[in-house]
């Protein structure tokens, strides 16, 4: 039987992270549950045989039913059926599976029927998700919403809304309009307070919305008179029952077909306020966000692993020549890097789990706003190099199949596709080295290398160590560099050199780190830190380079009307 978390070790490689044995303790709050709870577990080995019982039966139903049913899934799609959308018959059969298991609200605290599973668990759940069907990624990981709910909702909401997650209903983050996309602040999605029914009406149009049938629905919209920026916006729980949102269409688009994007209209749609007026983008959504460019680093390193094991499983059957074709160094040399940089993203998803887990759960202010400023920089890192190399290996695997890959007689066809929206949906790639280019600025970044350098490695992997110091040193003058440009337009045109820069760095020692403690992660370190090398000598070189002119050259470029 095919179990996508037991064929693969890195699970509970990264469960065993030292730092685990905190996180776990802060979460169960130092095992004082199990006098309340008979699931609640009695120390960290019980925590953990708990979690990897649960990713083991999640593991089963992503090999077992979701893969399966993947591809008819991306050819039936969802339907609108008298203003209700309809799943595709193995969606509802994926959703029915998960449903039975109980595997659904895993991270709410058990009184909402949830097991009380820390972050990093619970993106393991949606990475193997991912890897089965990227596009039943997003319908499994909107649950998200839930934890928004638990974190700022009143306790009459939480009390109704948080135990049916757990029963299967789905949710949806309502946010961008026809004229309001990344720049929120623009939503007019107007709410208005009906004293008589002691409810918000909301009134206005939604589009892009995923999942956008979901039971639970929270929305942002203008409950301010007058306003036009963020502060003018709260934030709103819409449930489906009330039936006062039509849904004009469905989008068809070219990947994660099975997930439904719809265009909704609200029709004096009673909701509820979540928090407090005037918070809803400042505070609300931004939380919201953060957890969902979680979920689409766990969305793309779940892609990422499934194309490379296509890939490889293709290249080993495949004959040219009179041998298999995995047998050519050009196509081994593509494999080997495509498993390097899949570990290398891992890793950087697994770190950026645990900071999150750390920030949300220490109860010392010092340690907590520590790991807040690590997480509020390396989650958008995460987003920006998981989505971008999921799409490469995405690419690459495609091209190892040859012109077989193009037809859609193998996975990887849909795989290709469903990689594409990761660079792109909870904020573009742009984006997020805005978002991530503070940690340059800050000195996050390289003060987190600099505590990676003091750790203790094997002694065999001085040498890569040795690298990994030199191209931090050239780092550290690659920004020195930019900061003298003192223009703020050609800083911005080389940002993304110095986040990814950081970023090469960070992934190199996750990954030598990773080795200290399983020697099965040596090959991926060696390959990914020679790549890392060469493509921050360019980045360098660039910024090293860049003159006033250059910019100059980009205006006329981009204003050149001919």
């Amino acid at each position: 039987m095919a179990n996508f978390f037991s064929d693969n070790p890195a699970f509970k490689f990264h469960l065993q992270h030292p730092l685990m044995q905190r996180i776990v303790a802060m979460k169960e709050r130092d095992y004082t549950e199990a006098e309340q709870y008979d699931t609640a577990p009695l120390n960290f080995e019980d925590a953990i045989d708990s979690y990897e019982q649960v990713l083991e039966i999640i593991g089963e139903i992503c090999g077992e039913v979701i893969a399966p049913n993947a591809e008819s899934v991306d050819l039936e799609c969802p339907q609108l059926v008298n203003n209700e959308v309809v799943y595709a018959k193995g969606t509802q059969e994926n959703q029915a599976a998960l449903v039975n298991a109980g595997v659904y609200g895993i991270f709410l605290p058990r009184k909402y029927n949830g097991l009380n599973f820390s972050m990093v668990p619970y993106v393991m759940a949606a990475e193997l998700v991912a890897r089965a069907d990227g596009g039943f990624a997003n319908i499994w990981g909107l649950q998200d919403c839930a934890e928004t709910i638990y974190e700022f909702a009143s306790e009459e909401l939480k009390d109704k809304y948080l135990p049916l997650i757990n029963a299967g209903h789905t949710c949806s983050m309502d946010l961008t309009e026809p004229d309001a996309g990344s720049d929120l602040q623009a939503v007019q999605l107007k709410a208005t307070f009906d004293e008589q029914s002691n409810c918000w009406r909301l009134n206005g149009v939604k589009r892009f919305i995923t999942n956008g049938d979901a039971h639970i629905k929270l929305v942002l919209a203008r409950s301010e008179e007058g306003t036009k920026d963020a502060r003018g916006l709260s934030y709103f729980l819409y449930d489906r029952k009330d039936k006062a949102v039509t849904i004009r269409r469905i989008e068809h688009k070219l990947g994660i077909k099975g997930s439904p994007t719809c265009e909704l209209v609200f029709n004096n749609a009673p909701a509820q306020i979540v928090g407090e007026q005037r918070m809803g983008l400042i505070k609300y959504v931004m939380t919201l966000m953060n957890g969902a460019r979680l979920g689409v680093g766990a969305q793309s390193v779940g892609i990422a692993e499934a194309a490379y094991r296509e890939a490889e499983k293709y290249a080993n059957e495949r004959e040219q020549f009179g041998k298999p074709i995995i047998q050519f160094p050009a196509v081994f040399e593509m494999l080997a890097n495509m498993r390097a940089k899949t570990d290398a993203i891992r890793s950087l998803l697994y770190e950026t789990c645990r900071f999150v887990d750390m920030y949300k759960l220490s109860e010392d202010r010092n340690e907590m706003k520590q790991y807040q400023r690590l997480a509020d920089v390396f989650t958008p890192l995460l987003k920006l190099m998981s989505s971008e190399y999921c799409n490469q290996i995405a690419y690459d695997s495609i091209q190892i199949h040859g012109g077989t890959g193009y037809m859609k007689d193998f996975p990887i066809e849909r795989m290709y596709r469903d990689a594409r929206i990761t660079t792109i949906y909870e904020g573009t790639s742009q984006l997020q080295v805005v978002a991530a280019i503070r940690g340059v600025g800050s000195g996050v970044f390289l003060n987190r290398i600099k505590e990676y350098e003091a750790e203790t490695l094997l002694p065999e992997l001085q040498d890569l160590k040795s690298q990994l110091l030199d191209m931090t040193a050239r780092y550290e003058k690659m920004a020195e560099t930019a900061k003298a440009y003192n223009n703020t337009e050609m800083y911005d045109l080389v940002s993304r050199r110095l986040v990814e820069a950081a970023a090469n760095i960070i992934m190199g020692y996750l990954l030598l780190l990773d080795t200290t403690r399983c020697a099965c992660f040596e090959n991926s370190a060696r390959l990914f830190i020679a790549l890392a090398n060469a493509q921050n000598r360019e980045k360098e070189a660039y910024v090293e380079q860049f003159t006033q002119g250059d910019l100059e050259v980009y205006k006329k470029h981009t204003n050149n009307t001919d």
